[in-house]
């Protein structure tokens, strides 16, 4: 039966209905402010016309000077405009984020999420035990699918749940917060606005962490904080004295020479610490709004609540008030960009200022940063699993069980498919197996994939595309898209053994809780040692406890059904002919299967095989099989 769970929805359904109605909505505010934008920018231009007439005739005495103050005053009107016209200017930004938000939501309900550009590449290694396999990262990958981050903390949170498989009561936790974070499509789509709003790029938040965490960096000069604050004064007490001649007029020049000698002598250390620092800042100084925007919102579950207790303490100000205190330190060492910079920083000792105040602010707040954006991160990749669940409601939360390994699915599809076929598939318990038998292209891989990507969105938190899904912790093994390497001098058949090799170490590693998919297995030797080689792979992971299932064409080993006293169970896929053209429904059935098609295939691609059992031999002669 093909399944209602991920299909392009109908007008009618909930995620595509919310979307476009958003994004409508986010559209029809843009164009507003794009009026309102327009007004600002004729009011900007009339002012400043204005403002310049006025200062023009006043100037060629066709007006009297009475009128600059009217020249003053447009400027600072346009000023004023100005600034309001920015607003206006963000406030547009967030509406089109919105929009490219909402469109996104639309694309995930269609194939058009296969042209997102973050597909988790990075992520990808040869030597995972699955993740390359089952399309968990890259072109077309269910990280693709279900990544909406907005800071490369929350990216590498999800990638990590999708790699490594939590244990029970982590993924009950997280399937109960991702339940309620599901309905709530206002928070999250506000969340990623705001954080996509203060930085371009996803923000790396390990630089800053790595500044706040670090040791005091201005030590070594403490001694000018006091001379930075007392010089100043003194310098200009003698100039006030100088210019009322109570003391030689030239004797503020010494304390400007001794300012002189405080920047230099303090030059080094306030560059390396504004160095470290700006690297690590790249933006988190306006992540104040995204943190408000969650500390704003109430939650019910306990793991929602504890993940938001890491943002306040008790009896201090939030998180958000401490980044906005950061932000304005910030912004008086970013005065350093100002071309009076170096005249100022002479006269005040401006920098070291600056930098002490923002070093007070590390070290009564550094401690705190990284479990800030930990909780941050947390938070991003619940509302990762939350949108999956949103997006596909035909989805199913798994049930988690004890004592495994055992998996049972009724309804199972491929949960990256538009319309997958669904079908039951059950693993009883250690040293259950399934041995898939049948045609070419007829399912028996995709199967293995839909089997193995379920268990790992299972075991992540995620809801599973089946009508039902029950399974153990345990850890997924594949051996599926084995690749030889020129570079490294690696055949196919001995990069094939290597694969087998890592997971029959993590069978026996995982003490049995985990689940093997072996698909054609052994290929780059000939038939009979084929079949011995399977056979004994199959038996040590079975030795270890470990259940899974092996799609193979040679038919010889479906007798293992019989030698295992039906741990072992044979179940296949078949086609059939409609019109001379090959027909596959993708069901899965008992047995072994009984028709092959490998000849067909070929000669449906253009080429020119034959049949030795259908066609004469060269004598004339019956061919001698018949």
């Amino acid at each position: 039966m093909r399944a209602p769970v991920n299909t392009p929805p109908a007008e009618s359904s909930t995620p595509h209905r919310t979307y476009t109605e958003r994004r409508a909505s986010a559209e029809a505010e843009l164009k507003r402010l794009d009026g309102v934008s327009a007004h600002y920018a004729n009011l900007r231009a009339v002012v400043f016309i204005a403002g310049l007439a006025a200062a023009l005739l006043v100037l060629f005495n066709r007006l009297p000077k009475v009128w600059w103050w009217a020249a003053g005053a447009a400027l600072v009107v346009y000023g004023v405009l100005a600034v309001l016209h920015h607003q206006v200017f963000l406030r547009e930004e967030r509406q089109r984020l919105y929009v490219q938000l909402n469109e996104r939501g639309l694309a995930r309900l269609t194939r058009g999420w296969h042209d997102f550009a973050e597909r988790g590449e990075r992520f990808l290694t040869g030597s995972h035990l699955y993740a390359t396999d089952l399309d968990v990262f890259g072109q077309g990958s269910v990280f693709q699918l279900m990544n909406e981050t907005a800071t490369r903390a929350g990216e590498e949170r999800l990638a990590g749940w999708l790699s490594s498989l939590a244990r029970a009561e982590q993924v009950r936790t997280r399937q109960g917060a991702a339940r309620e974070l599901a309905p709530r499509v206002d928070f999250r789509q506000d969340v990623c606005v705001e954080a996509r709003t203060v930085a371009k790029e996803k923000a790396d938040p390990g630089l800053f962490i790595q500044w706040a965490e670090s040791g005091p960096s201005l030590s070594s000069i403490r001694w000018a904080r006091p001379l930075a604050v007392g010089l100043p004064l003194v310098t200009l007490t003698l100039l006030v004295l100088g210019s009322f001649e109570v003391v030689p007029g030239t004797l503020w020049y010494g304390g400007v020479l001794a300012q002189l000698a405080v920047v230099v002598a303090t030059k080094r250390p306030l560059r390396a610490m504004e160095e470290r620092m700006s690297a690590g800042e790249r933006g988190f100084v306006r992540y104040a709004p995204v943190f408000e925007r969650v500390e704003r919102e109430r939650f019910e579950h306990p793991e929602l609540r504890r993940v938001c207790s890491g943002l306040q303490r008790e009896g201090e100000a939030p998180v958000s008030a401490h980044l906005k205190g950061f932000s304005r330190l910030y912004s008086f060492v970013e005065f350093k960009r100002h071309q009076f910079h170096p005249i100022v920083h002479l006269l005040t000792l401006w920098d070291v200022h600056a930098l002490f105040a923002l070093e007070g602010w590390r070290e009564r707040h550094g401690a705190q940063v990284r479990g800030w954006f930990d909780a941050l991160a947390e938070l991003e990749a619940l509302t990762c699993l939350a949108g999956l669940a949103y997006d596909r409601p035909g989805f199913t939360w798994p049930t988690l069980e004890e004592h495994g390994p055992r998996v049972k699915a009724t309804g199972l599809g491929h949960p990256l498919l538009d319309e997958p076929v669904l079908n039951d598939v059950e693993l009883p318990g250690p040293g259950s197996a399934l041995l898939l038998t049948g045609s070419n292209m007829s399912g028996k891989t995709t199967l293995l994939r839909s089997l193995g990507l379920n268990a790992v969105l299972a075991l992540a938190g995620a809801p599973v595309c089946a009508q039902s899904f029950s399974l153990t912790p345990m850890q997924v093994l594949t051996s599926m898209r084995v690749k030889d390497s020129l570079e490294r001098g690696v055949s196919y058949f001995y990069a094939e053994v290597q694969r087998i090799k890592a997971v029959l170490d993590a069978a026996a590693a995982a003490k049995g809780q985990a689940m093997f998919l072996l698909d054609e297995i052994l290929l780059g030797t000939n038939t009979r040692e084929r079949q011995i080689a399977s056979r004994e792979v199959l038996r040590l992971l079975l030795a270890t406890g470990a259940c899974g299932g092996v799609t193979t064409h040679d038919l010889s080993l479906a007798s293992l059904a019989e030698e295992y006293g039906g741990k072992v169970v044979n179940m296949h896929f078949r086609d059939h002919l409609e019109n001379g053209k090959m027909v596959f429904d993708y069901r899965l059935r008992q047995g072994v299967v009984d028709t092959t098609n490998a000849l067909r295939v070929l000669k449906m691609a253009g080429v020119p095989v034959e049949d030795p059992e259908q066609s004469p031999s060269p004598s004339g002669l019956p061919h001698p099989a018949q």
